[in-house]
């Protein structure tokens, strides 16, 4: 039986492709990873701004389920103050009384962060956290005009890329130059008034 021809000088022509494959392989390989962690640098954004958004909706609805109990001196809540970071609300609210001014002094605190410490840094919050109780419309007993008084929470934080600046304007300028880093929601607390019903 014959054996086929084969050229040694052939099989020197092809030695060369298959380290040329594995280099392109790599270089194929490297892309993929550089993308694979850009996603995952993206994930990781997306998850930090989702955990301050759910402390943000947390927070908001503590505040508004205190003003809802204690209807009777909601105008109590109302400040031209921006209350959270750098307000000077103390540590300890343990020594205020019951009501609006406690309320205020531990909805603070919770912007803060200051119910969760790590090497004594307050975490449990969102970053540079802060609140505001404004009046939107004041409540009227008068006959004839028995209108209920409205009033909005609402809760601002930074966040950790630029996007379009929230219209209202709870912590407006906190937060550097930029507004596009402020993110803000709010709710809105509806007082009725017993005597007009």
């Amino acid at each position: 039986m014959l054996k086929p021809f084969s050229s040694p000088l052939r099989h020197r022509r092809q030695r060369g492709t298959t380290l040329l494959e594995v280099l392109i392989t790599i270089v194929i390989l490297a892309f993929g990873l550089l993308g694979l962690a850009g996603f995952q640098t993206k994930v990781q954004l997306g998850e930090l701004e989702s955990y301050q958004r759910a402390q943000a909706l947390l927070i908001l609805s503590d505040m508004t389920e205190r003003l809802n109990a204690n209807r009777g001196d909601a105008t109590s809540y109302v400040s031209a103050n921006v209350t959270g970071t750098s307000d000077a609300q103390p540590v300890s609210c343990s020594t205020l009384a019951l009501g609006a001014a406690r309320d205020i002094c531990e909805w603070s605190n919770a912007l803060k962060g200051n119910n969760e410490t790590k090497s004594g840094a307050s975490v449990g919050s969102m970053q540079g956290g802060r609140g505001c109780i404004t009046e939107i419309q004041p409540a009227n007993a008068t006959t004839g005009f028995c209108t209920p008084g409205i009033y909005r929470i609402t809760v601002a934080w930074q966040g950790a890329h630029r996007t379009v600046a929230p219209a209202l304007t709870c912590g407006s300028g906190s937060y550097g130059t930029d507004d596009a880093y402020r993110r803000a929601i709010s709710a809105d607390v509806t007082v009725g008034l017993p005597s007009c019903f």
